[in-house]
């Protein structure tokens, strides 16, 4: 069994209401959320380990260099935090980055919703091409558990102004991507 997570319903709403082989995982937004919310549902299927964890969501672009489509995260870093020395995206306890072992992007993860130029620049400026509020959290947990992680992430929009209001519009588009993708990828 795999367990099919997402941070919106709304990410979801192209998806059937009942997967085979899959459980269904709505956190809410952000590092917090997605973290208590997977951390419950692994806890809770302890004795029959979930194969796989399949993260689906949007994502903002950050790079001029990512093109509109669904991308593999290979990487997660933190944009939001910084260590004792100010040093941004260094966290005081928890690592740098955390990986999927996957092929794929690094995205940059903060629970800030990401709408400007500035902040894009300053994303770029740490390695990540995508931005979300979630998968670092994910990722992180995931491997505190020990369950193989992938996560697919589709252009929602560029992170720049008016990001907001153009997500609004697009993510049952983006959903309906999405429910493609994971149609051809596991042949459900």
């Amino acid at each position: 069994m795999k367990l099919l997570v997402a941070a919106l319903a709304s990410e979801l709403q192209a998806f059937p209401a009942e997967l085979p082989g899959f459980d269904r995982l709505v956190t809410g937004p952000g590092k917090l959320m997605a973290a208590v919310g997977l951390t419950r549902a692994l806890d809770a299927h302890l004795a029959e380990q979930y194969e796989e964890i399949v993260v689906v969501g949007t994502a903002g672009a950050v790079s001029d260099d990512v093109e509109s489509g669904i991308y593999d995260v290979a990487a997660a870093i933190q944009h939001d935090v910084q260590d004792l020395d100010g040093v941004i995206g260094q966290h005081v306890s928890l690592p740098t980055r955390v990986e999927t072992g996957r092929v794929g992007v690094t995205i940059a993860t903060g629970d800030i919703f990401v709408d400007d130029a500035d902040a894009t620049a300053r994303i770029r400026s740490l390695g990540g091409v995508l931005v979300d509020m979630e998968t670092f959290a994910l990722v992180w947990v995931a491997q505190q558990f020990g369950v193989p992680i992938r996560v697919l992430r589709v252009v929602s929009d560029r992170a720049q102004d008016g990001a907001t209001q153009v997500w609004d519009e697009v993510v049952a588009a983006c959903s309906a991507q999405l429910w493609a993708h994971v149609q051809r990828e596991y042949e459900v």
